[in-house]
């Protein structure tokens, strides 16, 4: 039975799945609107740091609903997590220390997570996935966002039977590696959106988070450090990731990649597995003669997907996108700008540090440091030019912190390179 007709069936019975949501923003307000028209679902606790925005996501909710909810609306996450009317919850934040708080509280709580917060999953995902697991509980990233889109794609045509060469998604803003608030606030204004989210993505560090996030759910890593995020369009980016032994940009395959160009779309190239395969795929896809070709989703739909993945959660066990195990890739910080001796450093989309994507096996040999723990108290020990790659020596991380306390848990828990332990898709064809 299908995901929809299972929501029909909850729906006659008058027994809707029930949600949580931790986040009012951009993202979680869009995903409380689309809930308030779905069949077999409600939204019956809201919670957001600004009380004011959680109260007018209710109210909303409560406008475009034929039936209305007594919604519990906090500025205390716990209240909703540990709410009796609550099932499944969203962490709609974006922040890696608030989602690794929700982490634990929902675990301890016996329910589901659905993450729209990339930020903390690339961080203690592993760990996250593997304690929900082991507790027969779901604990996934969402449908809609570019890693489960992808994912979808990827597992498609791997149903098929065809080798996988690249995976990735276009990227939806001109890279602007200074992006800070500042400079971000008037179209974020426009958009709609909290300056540090939008800074988070012209930064690039938003793509680098999701492509780790794909990255550590089917193995692929990136083929150079932060990617090569070449400019193209759907014939180009077919010629262009391929090996440079054929022309191409690649030292390999198995990798995940961001294309200027293809946004808001996600993409796999695929190889067909045998001559008559890729004959087929040449007629069927209306092309030239060639060896490879790219499957393209042209829309994700972010937040409004999100019921989708609440859904198979509830209904059938199931999340949209998890690790394979230990980390395979992780999004390092480097500097935005000078930093002085002393100075506190703050995190994602803020004014000091961005992030770059390289494998895991890397970062540890090279002690870079994930972005996801520049959280709470964190104190540069000496200069640090801007460009430059963060180490353990170079700042002071707050072990206070939960998200830190949980990433040293997982890193004791998969000591070694995962990215060694499990067979890449890679081919060189």
């Amino acid at each position: 039975m299908s995901i929809y007709q299972q929501l029909l069936e909850r729906e006659r019975a008058n027994q809707p799945i029930k949600v949580g949501v931790i986040g009012a923003g951009q993202m979680g307000f869009g995903m409380i609107a689309q809930i308030s028209t779905i069949p077999g679902m409600s939204v019956t606790g809201i919670s957001d740091i600004n009380i004011e925005a959680a109260q007018r996501a209710a109210d909303y909710y409560n406008n475009q609903a034929v039936i209305k909810e007594q919604i519990l609306v906090s500025n205390d996450y716990r209240k909703v997590i540990q709410s009796s009317n609550v099932e499944v919850i969203v962490d709609a934040t974006g922040v890696p220390e608030v989602g690794a708080n929700i982490s634990l509280e929902t675990l301890r709580s016996k329910k589901h997570l659905v993450l729209l917060n990339v930020e903390v999953d690339i961080t203690i995902g592993s760990l996250m996935y593997q304690l929900f697991k082991n507790a027969g509980l779901v604990y996934t990233g969402s449908a809609g966002d570019e890693p489960a889109a992808t994912v979808e794609l990827f597992e498609f045509a791997k149903t098929m039977g065809m080798e996988v060469l690249v995976a990735g998604k276009g990227k939806n803003n001109k890279l602007r590696k200074n992006a800070n608030p500042d400079s971000a606030k008037e179209e974020a204004k426009r958009k709609k959106m909290a300056a540090h989210m939008l800074a988070a993505f012209q930064d690039g560090t938003k793509t680098m988070a999701e492509m780790n996030l794909l990255s550590n759910a089917i193995g692929f890593v990136p083929d150079v450090v932060g990617m090569h995020g070449i400019s193209g369009d759907l014939n180009s980016v077919v010629r262009d990731l391929n090996l440079k032994k054929n022309g191409g940009i690649l030292n390999k395959f198995g990798v995940v990649e961001y294309v200027d160009g293809l946004a808001p779309g996600v993409f796999v190239i695929v190889k067909g597995q045998n001559e008559g395969v890729t004959h087929e795929l040449n007629y069927l896809m209306k092309t030239i003669d060639r060896e490879h070709q790219i499957l393209y989703r042209p829309y994700h739909l972010a937040s409004l997907e999100t019921p989708i993945t609440i859904a198979k959660a509830v209904l059938q066990n199931e999340g949209s996108i998890q690790p394979l195990g230990g980390p395979i890739s992780d999004t390092v910080t480097v500097a935005k700008r000078d930093i002085k001796a002393g100075e506190r450093l703050d995190g994602i989309g803020g004014y000091s540090v961005r992030g770059v994507l390289e494998t895991h096996q890397d970062m540890k040999q090279n002690a870079h440091i994930p972005i996801g723990l520049i959280s709470g108290n964190v104190v540069a020990k000496k200069d640090i030019k801007q460009g430059e790659f963060l180490t353990t020596d170079d700042v002071e991380l707050d072990i206070t912190t939960t998200v830190w306390k949980l990433r040293a848990l997982q890193d004791n828990l998969f000591p070694t390179a995962s990215v060694q332990e499990i067979k890449l898709e890679s081919v060189t064809v």
